[in-house]
């Protein structure tokens, strides 16, 4: 450093202490200057703050930022240009829907739908990367150039006025005080003084005046938006109808009646155990009697000679009382499962184990029957049919 600069630096750090100390003041700037100041300084912030928050908003998984961070920094210390991608959640989301809804299988309608959504989803992330990069190109990069060079340039200014001001102000108290500080060294620090004054203030007006630019970022922000939520909007309406269009297809399709299989159909019971299977199979509806009454005629009773009814009588089922359900001669009939209360007009109440006749079937879900001179509805899923209805 030249001995000039080291002895400016010595005259500043002079009247920064002096000031301090309360021994001198330094020359007071308009309130107009000090406002401007003020202003910069919040724009200063608010950029900062604008960048920082506008990159949560993008991508607000916190973990997720850190890794890329850490991914570029790496690549860059490897000298390798890897950039990560941010993992958007509705396309890890939909990823899963539609790696599950083919393990499914294609003939299940519920993956099917998985499938579709899964599809939908993946559609929106890659509706959220393009927003992404809008908001990036129209929004966030303005934001880091105006950071990095404008409101820099202006710091740099304002630093440099401060110093020169504490430079001119120690020199004129010097001078006051019959210093050898000659008329020269006055007016050069005075010229230095103004001309960083004039570029401070107009680097700060240029920024504080440049509202139609500043608006117009935040308009392509705004667009960049309603551009998302559009086209999120017009893949969310299509996949509610055609999931609305897959459910009343599945709704209409005729119901096939699941029976549990039994041991016995299993092949892996015993003798010992027949009774019983039998008296289990009665319960489930398969049309088997219970045990035989001992008092039944002999005839009947060569049923227990192939107790899982690999063995058939030579009469029809119509007229085997005993191996036909006890409700066979009443018509149609169901068992409840379990107690139902109405909560609705029409449904009918029952208890466990009550014998409920069948009057018709409403839909694949609720059938209406009739109990003791009480008819209504019910729900298909809360009884066993003993005798479907023809």
């Amino acid at each position: 450093m030249a001995f000039a600069g080291l002895k400016k630096q010595i005259n500043k750090a002079n009247q920064y202490v002096t000031e301090k100390m309360g021994a001198a003041e330094g020359t007071k700037l308009d309130e107009d200057f000090c406002e401007m100041e003020k202003r910069t300084d919040i724009t200063y912030e608010l950029v900062e703050e604008l960048q920082l928050k506008t990159k949560e908003f993008l991508q607000p998984n916190p973990n997720a930022r850190a890794k890329m961070a850490a991914v570029k920094s790496i690549s860059k210390l490897s000298g390798q240009a890897k950039a990560a991608t941010y993992p958007q959640p509705e396309g890890v989301l939909g990823e899963a829907m539609v790696t599950f809804g083919r393990k499914l299988g294609d003939d299940n309608q519920f993956a099917e739908a998985l499938i579709e959504m899964g599809e939908s989803m993946k559609q929106i992330a890659d509706v959220k990367y393009s927003l992404d990069d809008n908001v990036k190109q129209n929004f966030l990069e303005p934001l880091h150039h105006l950071q990095s060079k404008d409101l820099k340039e202006v710091m740099h200014h304002r630093k440099k006025l401060h110093g020169r001001r504490l430079d001119y102000d120690c020199k004129k108290r010097k001078q006051h005080k019959g210093s050898s500080v000659s008329e020269d060294e006055i007016r050069q620090a005075e010229e230095k003084f103004a001309e960083s004054l004039h570029l401070a203030q107009m680097g700060m007006h240029n920024i504080l005046d440049n509202d139609v630019e500043q608006i117009t970022q935040l308009t392509s922000f705004a667009e960049s938006l309603l551009e998302y939520h559009t086209q999120c909007t017009q893949i969310l309406q299509d996949l509610t109808q055609t999931l609305h269009d897959k459910r009343n297809e599945v709704a209409n399709r005729p119901k096939s009646e699941f029976v549990p299989k039994t041991l016995a159909d299993l092949h892996i019971t015993s003798e010992l155990s027949s009774s019983h299977n039998l008296h289990i199979d009665g319960q489930n509806g398969r049309n088997v009697s219970s045990p035989v009454n001992p008092s039944a005629p002999p005839a009947n009773n060569n049923i227990w000679d192939d107790p899982f009814g690999s063995s058939k009588p030579n009469s029809s089922p119509a007229a085997s009382p005993s191996i036909n359900s006890p409700h066979a001669s009443k018509g149609p009939s169901c068992v409840a499962l379990y107690d139902f209360s109405p909560e609705n007009p029409g449904e009918l109440g029952f208890k466990e184990g009550d014998t409920i006749k069948l009057v018709s079937r409403i839909d694949h879900n609720w059938l209406e029957g009739s109990i003791d001179g009480r008819t209504g509805y019910f729900p298909f899923t809360y009884v066993q049919i003993i005798v479907p209805l023809p």
